[in-house]
């Protein structure tokens, strides 16, 4: 896979949590949150990422930004900066560069200040614009979200939940990043809204130039934003390709199950669901060899002993997946 205008590169990242409850002689149990993962992003793409709730995504998500309490792992890089090499405030320089938003858009606004007020003190704070031309940069942002200006003085509860995530746009777009993750940005909102806001990201996008991580479960959504994506199961990525690679052509068995259960628009057509069997492994007890074999219907008896690694097909180095199944398809 060529890795030509990289953006971000993540290298074997891993995210273990220390549950401080319920140890058996001083010894605590660890949730692996993510487990081994490494992606990258080109600049001006959308990479989007998808599976069951409880995967990692968020986790995943948030650790790039060091949002994360867990114990972190692994290499990441930004441009041309290794992440892990800052102290606190050369962070705090790159964090202009990469920006979050939330899925839920109201509990992700400070209540007791009006929109005017919080991306005033977001401005501010970054230096964007000296501080006589802040409120008419607020006025700016408003309008590039499709916001009005008389909303400056409002708080976020007079808002809907559209409107909030407008204002969550807002706040990342203020301090001018490279690169923003969409942390389920359309999960709670309305069917009809849902369309507005991603019609409005990819505006952004093309306009500013930026790059998406784009965290969802709806893989219909993710399919219309992404211009790659990548699989998700138990804190491990099982499948990346060409977002119309993937959704033509699935090769990991949990992708396929995923697929097989996308609704289609004509009435008189129907997919050949597969039905997963038994319940999600916990990540505090993972199991031996690929984490997916307890539920695979395609699952072999090596793959109880032998961890697939993720690898590109021979047909397609833009196709990477991690399965035993496709041993000689490498």
């Amino acid at each position: 896979m060529t890795q030509e205008n990289v953006l971000l590169d993540v290298r074997n990242l891993g995210v273990q949590f220390v549950v401080r409850k319920g140890g058996h002689r001083g010894k605590h149990p660890v949730v692996h949150a993510v487990n081994d993962v490494s992606f990258f992003v080109r600049n001006g793409e959308t990479l989007g990422l998808v599976g069951e709730s409880g995967c990692g995504k968020t986790t995943l998500g948030r650790s790039l930004l060091r949002l994360v309490n867990g114990d972190v792992k692994g290499e990441i890089r930004f441009e041309d900066t290794l992440l892990g090499s800052l102290n606190a405030r050369e962070f705090r320089e790159i964090r202009r560069n990469m920006q979050m938003i939330f899925q839920d858009p109201f509990s992700s606004l400070n209540p007791r200040l009006t929109i005017g007020q919080m991306l005033s003190e977001v401005l501010a704070v970054h230096k964007v614009v000296a501080r006589d031309k802040i409120r008419e940069k607020v006025y700016e942002l408003l309008d590039i979200v499709g916001l009005n200006r008389e909303y400056y003085n409002r708080y976020p509860h007079e808002f809907s939940g559209g409107q909030r995530q407008r204002v969550g746009i807002a706040r990342a777009l203020a301090v001018n990043p490279k690169f923003i993750i969409c942390d389920e940005p359309v999960s709670a909102l309305d069917v009809s809204i849902q369309s507005q806001i991603i019609n409005l990201l990819k505006d952004l996008q093309h306009e500013f130039g930026l790059t998406y991580l784009f965290i969802a479960h709806d893989l219909s959504v993710v399919e219309y934003i992404s211009d790659r994506v990548a699989v998700m199961y138990l804190g491990r990525i099982v499948e990346i390709a060409p977002a119309e690679e993937l959704y033509s052509r699935p090769m990991h068995p949990y992708t396929r199950a995923l697929m097989s259960a996308i609704p289609l628009p004509e009435l008189d057509r129907k997919r050949q669901r597969i039905l997963l069997k038994g319940d999600i492994p916990s990540p505090l007890d993972m199991p031996s060899g690929c984490s997916f074999h307890p539920r695979c219907p395609d699952a072999m008896e090596r793959c109880r002993a032998i961890e697939p690694q993720l690898l590109p097909l021979k047909d397609n180095p833009e196709h990477f997946v991690s399965c035993l199944l496709y041993e000689e398809r490498r």
